[in-house]
């Protein structure tokens, strides 16, 4: 018979069930073996060790109960469910099964015993469930105790073949963890020592590797243990005692992993397939902004969403976290097809219920957009969709300011026509005292925005943020390929410095600023200390396992056409108002005359397939505080 496995014709079900049956059988033959040992055995001991001393009627009768106890204790083993376990795996639950089904033999023996008037010592009753449960705890747990030995070194698998390890942390994760790597054979790793910053855990043994000592033993731990991988196994942690145990073992030179959160723990999902590589994010070493998911519900809930861009990084996230919130429709607008197909085969299998719909169309193209505001009418409006990559901005003025500028005031007049109730911009910190075209160009997406705030019901806001960790364009991918390449990772100056946040905390801002909008303001996010990309570049490094200088060099580029040292979040003229959000700010709009701003827009139009130059000064005209360099 053909047992090659096959999913498509049954036989992998028939081969399992075949092997499942095998190893029951096996299990219930040694079974049979240990009714048979533990029945003398129990005698043997009875009567001081001696066989010869055995009293022939006592014999007589263990061996008419021989057959009795081989049917009950299988009977019984398969009530327990016994032949069923994973015993590779087998834990505290399958000892107290064993337990409950030796128990509940002694218990059938003695009934069997006293109905049939079969005469046993009465030592019997205590010997036999005894050595019946040793050997049935012997065999079940011996294949795990093997898998352990074979993972500790044993049975020709050499130290040189596994990954030393450390794990940061010796509470319910680090121990789940350490159980999975002694149970399983595919996790290439040997546990060498715990890190714990509790004291009365420290120079104690769990699972039979030794707790060392605290955070301030990390670097001589890795020395002494010949350390190759730390695990950072306290969900539970801040985010700012993660950053200071990171900082710790980066210096180090291992390679970097760390459990997710504190939703796994509860979950119970802590395991190694769940641990994933320490990133740049957990540096930034500050709680992410927390939003309220009930005044975003409140305004999303049951509504068209629509989102221009809704396939880059920004607007895919948006449309994650918006499908969370039961819109009634989700309408993603993206000019690249293969961004907005992504994002929907995703939603497609995490909401299936969703009405979710995909467009192809540039917000360049105002009888497009009018077209789809037309048959969608979409009540909330996200727009995402820019270009934002500073030096080829700077080489191509023209098309910054037809996509970003025009593309806006499309949108924003077609969601002012059918009647929108809210529209957000996505804008950027650059657009504060921009230096740059792209910065530039944004502002006058937030005048636009303020302009059309003025004379329409809807209401208009712009959300502005720094440098998002991850995005496309972003610096951090870039030095991952640098790195991945074996260098040289290039930062443009020693000095420059940005603000940094994550994917999640800008869309966080993105939906709580609909909540907040009453019209024509700036939301701001306070972001914390501003970070050098110089640290992050060093870090990232780091964290990569490689050693600055040594493994990998950074190299400096100078300063980008239209890049400045550091990135403002607000202009000194809009001062700030605080909102129920902490960490959420609110800009005051600066007055400007409308009726010049469109005349001025009407101009920029005309210059915006001229040369680069004229590009410039025409938007150095609308925006005074653009001060171009490079």
């Amino acid at each position: 018979m053909n047992f090659f496995k096959k999913k498509d014709n049954g036989i992998t079900y028939f081969v399992d069930s075949r092997k499942r049956v095998e190893r029951a059988l096996v299990l219930g033959f040694a079974d049979v073996v240990t009714v048979l040992f533990s029945t003398f055995l129990a005698l043997w001991v009875r009567f001081d060790f001696r066989a010869s001393s055995i009293i022939p009627r006592f014999l007589e009768s263990a061996v008419k109960l021989l057959p009795i106890n081989i049917a009950t204790t299988v009977i019984i083993f398969i009530v327990f469910q016994l032949y069923k376990s994973v015993w590779r795996y087998a834990s505290a639950d399958e000892m107290l099964k064993i337990i409950g089904a030796v128990i509940t033999e002694g218990l059938t023996l003695l009934v069997i015993t006293l109905v049939f008037k079969i005469s046993v010592p009465r030592s019997y009753y205590f010997f036999y469930p005894l050595f019946l449960g040793i050997f049935a705890v012997g065999i079940r747990f011996s294949y795990r105790f093997l898998r352990v030995l074979r993972g500790k070194g044993f049975f020709g698998k050499t130290p040189d073949d596994r990954k030393n390890v450390m794990i940061v942390g010796a509470g319910a994760a680090g121990n789940s963890i350490m159980k999975e790597i002694e149970a399983s054979s595919y996790v290439n790793m040997t546990v060498k020592c715990f890190i714990d910053d509790n004291e009365g855990v420290q120079g104690k043994i769990l699972r039979g590797i030794p707790i060392v000592g605290g955070r301030d033993e990390i670097p001589s731990a890795v020395e002494k243990f010949e350390i190759d991988e730390i695990i950072i196994a306290i969900p539970s942690a801040s985010r700012q005692e993660t950053k200071k145990i990171i900082e710790i073992c980066k210096e180090t030179g291992c390679k970097l992993q760390i459990v997710p959160g504190i939703y796994q723990l509860i979950n119970g999902d802590v395991s190694v397939s769940q641990l994933r590589e320490v990133s740049i994010e957990d540096l930034l070493g500050r709680e992410p902004v927390k939003i309220n998911v009930d005044e975003i519900a409140g305004y999303v809930k049951g509504k068209t969403v629509l989102v221009t861009g809704g396939g880059g990084s920004i607007g895919s996230e948006l449309c994650r976290q918006l499908a969370k919130h039961e819109p009634k429709r989700l309408i993603v607008v993206d000019i690249y097809e293969n961004n907005a197909y992504d994002i929907q085969q995703e939603l497609k299998i995490k909401c299936p219920d969703l009405d979710f719909i995909a467009l192809i169309a540039s917000v360049r193209n105002a009888e497009r957009i009018e077209q789809i505001f037309e048959e969608y009418k979409p009540e909330i409006v996200y727009h995402a969709a820019a270009h934002k990559h500073v030096p080829l901005m700077e080489e191509s003025p023209g098309e910054a300011v037809k996509n970003n500028v025009f593309g806006t005031l499309n949108v924003a007049e077609a969601a002012d026509k059918y009647g929108a109730e809210k529209f957000v911009l996505i804008s950027t910190d650059k657009a504060v005292n921009p230096t740059n075209i792209m910065g530039a160009s944004k502002r006058i997406c937030e005048m636009i925005i303020q302009m059309m705030n003025e004379r329409s019901k809807t209401e208009f806001v712009a959300v502005r943020f720094g440098n998002v960790l991850g995005s496309n364009g972003s610096v951090i991918p870039l030095f991952k390929k640098q790195i991945e390449a074996g260098g040289p990772v290039t930062v443009t100056d020693p000095n420059i410095i940005r603000y940094f946040m994550t994917i999640p905390e800008a869309v966080s801002l993105i939906l709580q600023a609909g909540a907040y909008a009453k019209g024509g303001e700036i939301f701001v996010l306070d972001m914390g200390e501003p970070v050098k990309i110089l640290d992050l570049a060093q870090n990232l490094i780091k964290l990569s396992g490689y050693r600055v200088g040594d493994d990998i060099e950074i190299v400096f580029t100078g300063l980008r056409p239209g890049e400045k040292m550091y990135e403002e979040l607000l202009m000194s003229e809009e001062g700030l108002k605080g909102t129920e959000n902490a960490l959420i700010h609110i800009g005051k709009p600066i007055e400007f005359n409308y009726e010049s701003f469109i005349k001025s827009l009407e101009n920029l139009k005309k210059m915006a397939d001229d040369n680069p130059q004229a590009v410039k000064n025409a938007i150095g005209e609308i925006v005074e505080t653009y001060h171009p360099v490079g």
